[in-house]
């Protein structure tokens, strides 16, 4: 039997090394589950692009045929290049609309703030679907925004241009990403320094030179993150374009799911996944790009 003290000491230490073989389990487990969960499925989908269907059975023969035909078939290029536009269009507007919300969000005082982020966070607590076919309700044939234009006259008939179109898809994705656009910006205008803010305005700048010398330059990981989030969320999405884009809305993620679906093409639809995994790498890649001036953390 050991002395108290010294047995104490050992029970210390040993606690202290448990901690620490589990600080480091749990640091190897956030490297090992991503690995597992999202590289994984990825290596495998990738060795299956190299593959053929063979009567309904996936053939693994190492052939180029499936990467070959997303280049050779003009429908599938052109659907391609459609939803990079769409992406583009709904990161581009979704940062501009989203971009004063959040000034907004910051300027207001701490009473009203939390009631308008409540506003931007509240459609994200709700279903997918609910919130597409809420749009779609909107601006659909019978929507709200038709029965306005034709009884007031600016329209004779209801306006298709809304819903069931390209563009349909646009203005709902528009719509239901925008909150992605604003939370980002908003927190990288938060964590901006109000000693700067104080220290230009007592330099004598106006608030106009304020907000472009030093408020946006130190808000551009926010505007990254808002594009770089919207921008993917858009170029993945097969539900909108499922429920709101019809026979003319097709975009990548709606091929890609229907290759997995009722086309059951695995290798095509595997070759289109990794040439979306590799779209959303160059852009990950070009949003790292943007940063504020200095050393800032992106």
């Amino acid at each position: 039997m050991g002395h108290p003290q010294v047995n104490a000491t050992r029970t210390s230490q040993l606690g202290f090394s448990s901690e620490i073989f589990l600080i480091k389990g749990l640091i190897a487990a956030a490297y090992v589950l991503p690995i597992i969960l999202i590289l994984g499925p990825f290596c495998i989908f990738f060795v299956i692009s190299f593959g053929r269907v063979e009567a309904s059975t996936v053939v693994l023969d190492f052939n180029l045929s499936s990467y070959i035909r997303i280049f050779a078939d003009s429908t599938v290029r052109m659907v391609i290049g459609r939803t990079l536009v769409i992406g583009v269009a709904t990161a581009v507007i979704c940062t501009l609309f989203g971009y004063p919300a959040a000034y907004l969000i910051k300027i207001l005082s701490p009473k009203r703030r939390p009631l308008l982020m409540v506003a931007f966070a509240a459609p994200l607590l709700m279903s997918y679907v609910i919130k597409i076919y809420t749009i779609r309700n909107l601006l659909g044939t019978n929507g709200v925004i038709n029965h306005f234009l034709v009884a007031s006259g600016i329209v004779s008939q209801p306006l298709e241009f809304f819903t069931l179109s390209y563009y349909g898809v646009f203005l709902t994705l528009t719509s239901v990403l925008l909150p992605f656009a604003v939370f980002p910006i908003f927190l990288s205008l938060d964590r901006i320094p109000k000693s700067l803010v104080e220290a230009a305005a007592d330099l004598g700048a106006s608030r106009t030179r304020i907000f472009w010398t030093v408020i946006f330059p130190l808000s551009l990981s926010g505007v990254a993150v808002s594009l770089t989030f919207t921008f993917v969320l858009a170029i993945g999405d097969f539900i909108t374009p499922e429920l709101v884009g019809g026979p003319n809305g097709f975009t990548l993620g709606r091929i890609i799911f229907s290759q997995f679906g009722l086309g059951f093409n695995w290798p095509f639809g595997a070759a289109l996944s990794t040439l979306m995994m590799l779209i959303v790498t160059i852009a990950l890649a070009l949003a790292t790009r943007i940063r504020p001036p200095g050393k800032v953390t992106f």
